[in-house]
């Protein structure tokens, strides 16, 4: 898949970008073209060459039903959180490096249910916050709103989720 210059563009685990353009890169000692990505996030720069852009899983934005798809199962059901810590990081790391909303939305809502039975452990936390905030900017980006509205509903879900996963125990 081609991208211009201006389109907003997702790379997974880093997310929403901007390609600012289109450049002539030399990396040992070969040339290639390479998109100059611009992350809404961080404001910092990733350079991509157009070659590998499959290869590390570089996408446009997500489709508006899409969108609304997911942030409909992050209102409902969620993931189970059992299982051993060391093992339900790795999934959700690999999880989070698909950079597919669904994929995240499973990470916030497995967090999520493990935060209603204790308090989460500081790499899990990060973890939490990260998926989150992928999801709140693609979100917002592709519905056109801001991230404060977003992460405010986003907020209010999980909230949801945790309170239900509370009531059944």
């Amino acid at each position: 898949m081609e991208f211009q210059v201006g389109d907003k563009v997702v790379y997974p685990s880093q997310g929403v970008s901007t390609v600012e353009s289109v450049s002539e890169e030399e990396f040992g000692g070969m040339t290639m073209r390479c998109y100059n990505l611009r992350l809404l996030a961080t404001d910092s720069t990733v350079i991509v060459p157009i070659r590998n852009t499959e290869r590390v899983g570089l996408r446009g934005l997500s489709e508006l039903s899409m969108v609304q798809e997911i942030m409909e199962r992050l209102r409902g059901e969620g993931a189970d959180g059992g299982g051993d810590w060391k093992d339900r990081y790795r999934a959700n790391l690999e999880r989070i490096k698909t950079g597919e909303l669904e994929e995240i939305v499973d990470v916030l809502l497995c967090l999520a249910e493990v935060a209603s039975r204790k308090t989460l452990s500081f790499r899990e936390r990060k973890m939490f916050d990260h998926a989150r905030q992928l999801l709140v900017v693609e979100v917002a980006e592709v519905e056109g709103r801001s991230t404060e509205d977003v992460d405010r509903e986003v907020e209010e879900a999980l909230e949801r989720h945790m309170e239900a996963k509370v009531e059944e125990e």
